[in-house]
């Protein structure tokens, strides 16, 4: 190699990988009387290889969706976001439109369900009929592992809702979790059974009741809110988080708006777990 090669070599910064975990905060469930199930974050899981020594990478964690008014779709989550990675925000769980379509899908109520994103998550769950009442059995929000349940007409004046589809587990920090469920829809005081939520920190669809909120930092979908002679809210979407693995030989400075954990190396690694949502803000490693 020429003399000026063996210089270029020597000077050109090493690289390092890191894993990660990306995942975006959840959709909101749909406003009352019987509303969809909001979908859950997108949820990416992998290696960075050409990770660069003193070069700011973006981190962003998104914050969950707003749960729907009495008579309204739940809000999409927000994305989160680490270097070039993004995970997609959680689709609204739905009441008189469609469901919202995401990281996954949110659930249907009178429309058609929230699609998901590929690799991220799934769709929502569609919405069945009940003959009798005039009403419907409501879809649950999708999950990273699975589609939302749909909604059954059980006959005559009688459902279930769907529940929220399943989230994944990851053990990136050391310990298995799991991310990324969707929410259960909602139900009512006249024959409509709520769902429940998916594994992930979904939240559960109310009966006579507003949805419960997904997990914060799982990147759930919000529970679709309930009826009992009043329509009630549907419960906000779970923020989502960003969790980076690396070398114990490294260290991570993360900038001011950062909030993060990152306990004592283990196994010959560092975690740094970032929760703070809907601040963008950098991380770079020396």
């Amino acid at each position: 190699m020429p003399i000026l090669g063996v210089i270029a070599s020597q000077n050109r910064p090493r690289t390092f990988t890191v894993d990660y975990l990306v995942v975006a905060g959840g959709g909101g469930g749909g406003g009352g009387n019987v509303g969809g199930g909001g979908g859950a974050g997108g949820y990416r899981t992998d290696t960075l290889t050409d990770i660069v020594p003193a070069t700011n990478y973006t981190v962003t964690v998104g914050a969950g969706g707003a749960g729907g008014a009495t008579a309204a779709e739940g809000g999409n989550g927000g994305n989160s976001v680490f270097s070039g990675v993004t995970s997609t925000a959680g689709g609204g769980g739905a009441h008189n439109n469609a469901g919202g379509n995401g990281g996954s899908g949110g659930g249907a109520r009178i429309d058609a369900v929230g699609t998901g994103t590929a690799g991220q998550g799934n769709d929502g769950g569609a919405f069945a009929n009940v003959p009798g009442i005039g009403l419907v059995a409501s879809g649950g929000g999708g999950g990273k592992d699975a589609t939302g349940g749909a909604g059954v007409s059980l006959g005559t004046n009688s459902g279930t809702s769907g529940t929220g589809g399943a989230g994944l587990a990851s053990s990136i920090s050391g310990a298995s979790v799991t991310y990324a469920g969707g929410g259960g829809a909602g139900g009512d005081n006249r024959g409509i059974t709520a769902g429940v939520d998916g594994a992930g920190g979904g939240g559960v669809g109310g009966t006579t009741v507003a949805g419960t909120a997904g997990t914060a930092n799982r990147g759930g979908g919000g529970g679709g809110g309930g009826y009992d002679g009043a329509p009630k809210v549907g419960g906000s979407g779970g923020s989502g988080v960003i969790i980076l693995k690396y070398k114990d030989s490294l260290t991570a400075t993360f900038s001011g708006g950062v909030t993060q954990n990152t306990p004592a190396p283990s196994g010959g690694f560092k975690v740094s777990t970032i929760t703070a949502a809907g601040v963008s803000d950098t991380v770079s490693w020396t």
